[in-house]
């Protein structure tokens, strides 16, 4: 089974990927959040692709579509 740690990873892989099987790991997150009794996934949004206000928005929007919390931690 893939842990938090591991699922986070992998998304990392994919937004650094052009989004490459996002679905599918954002799936994997949900699983491991929930086997982990978490609530919402926490980004480091160094780690990320789009770094800003509307990219950090857009995602949000796009991980809660899928069932997903997204916080982003804080510098």
């Amino acid at each position: 089974m893939t842990t938090v740690a591991e699922a986070l990873e992998g998304i990392y892989e994919s937004l650094g990927n052009d989004n490459a099987e996002i679905d599918e790991r954002i799936k994997v997150l949900k699983v491991a959040l929930a086997a982990e009794g978490l609530k919402e996934a926490v980004f480091e949004p160094a780690r990320l692709a789009q770094n800003n206000r509307q990219g950090r928005k857009i995602m949000e929007s796009y991980f809660k579509k899928r069932g997903v919390a997204v916080k982003f931690a804080s510098a």
